[in-house]
């Protein structure tokens, strides 16, 4: 018996419209929350079931309501039970943009994404609820995850000093890349399984946003452009690297120029990928969760063909293609993403 979803259904019944209501899966993500829908009469509601024990909701809240209250396309909160972990929020629907993408409307997708990222990087900074920097120790603990999780647990690599110290040498170099670069609201997890397209609107509607720091301003572009879950051509993604820079300069965000803004998107996408490479094996590992080790390959690709562009990186980027991409082919081979 479900006692989780038994006491979920207690709690949203309680309100008006919804007391016949029997909350129907709509799916789980990477961590313990798990999302149900709801209807009441013509109009539905996404129930969030966040077990506390596992699950901070006040952040989501907290960022929800200053997001939402500056415009941003963030699901309003209609209910709350921090105690319990239940949340009632205004439902988006469930075109994901990643299974919305094609050839023909990604131009057309992205700068919309785009358009709603500038948004999240010009807010304000919220008095009662203060976003945690992006700093030195957060930026290592991520990087971590690589060697932790992919090459020593998932992989079974034993990394001698030398190559550890290769890694510390190349973390050392991104950290300090990402840690030079202007400061905003960072999303942290900006890609095409955190976007919803929505009727009438290029603007997608944004989920997931519990983790925002204050960080990179590179950060939420490469997750979206260079996303784990999906590849474009590298044309593609200078055009729209480009579109962005031009965005955020006029915004006021920084005045880097093309070049500049390129060598901070491309060491930052370095770090990303080094985060949720480990992470894929994290999940795997320890939670049970093997779809998302078919996304590892094009995770570490990402690595090696933005390594190879980095002279200070040159040791590193042979190194991944000498040890680590062959026991990724090994062990991989076959393995498909997780299903939407």
């Amino acid at each position: 018996m479900d006692i989780r979803l038994s006491q979920l259904t207690d709690w949203v019944r309680q309100f008006p419209g919804l007391a016949q209501a029997s909350p129907r899966p709509v799916s789980g993500d990477a961590s313990f929350r798990r999302y149900f829908r709801v209807t009441n009469h013509d109009t539905t509601f996404i129930v969030m079931d966040a077990p506390p024990e596992h699950e901070d909701c006040h952040p989501f809240v907290a960022i929800a309501r200053h997001w939402h209250s500056h415009g941003v396309a963030v699901p309003a909160v209609v209910e709350q039970d921090l105690a319990q972990g239940f949340l009632l929020l205004e439902d988006f629907g469930d075109r994901l943009l990643l299974g919305q993408l094609d050839a023909t409307n990604a131009d057309r997708c992205y700068r919309g994404a785009m358009a709603e990222l500038l948004s999240i990087q010009h807010l304000p900074a919220d008095p009662a609820f203060p976003l945690p920097p992006y700093d030195n120790a957060l930026l290592n603990r991520e990087m971590a995850l690589f060697p932790d999780w992919l090459l020593t647990r998932q992989l079974g690599l034993e990394l001698s000093n030398g190559e550890r110290c290769l890694l510390d040498t190349s973390f050392t170099f991104l950290r300090e890349s990402a840690l030079a670069q202007p400061e905003v609201t960072v999303h942290r997890d900006y890609h095409s399984r955190n976007l919803l397209v929505r009727p009438d609107t290029d603007r997608p509607g944004v989920i997931d946003f519990q983790d925002a720091v204050r960080g990179p301003i590179t950060y939420d572009l490469v997750s979206l452009l260079k996303d784990c879950y999906v590849r474009w051509p590298e044309s593609d993604v200078e055009r729209w690297l480009e579109h962005y820079r031009q965005l955020s300069l006029d915004a006021g965000l920084h005045h880097a120029d093309a070049a500049t803004f390129r060598q901070w998107f491309e060491l930052m996408g370095m770090q990303r990928h080094l985060k949720a490479a480990g992470i894929f094996a994290r999940l795997a590992i320890r939670d049970g969760k093997t779809g998302y080790l078919g996304d590892i390959p094009r995770t570490v690709q990402y690595l090696v063909d933005a390594s190879a562009r980095q002279g200070a990186l040159r040791h590193f980027h042979e190194w991944l293609l000498e040890t680590v991409m062959p026991a990724i082919e090994t062990q991989l081979q076959g393995t498909e993403p997780a299903s939407l």
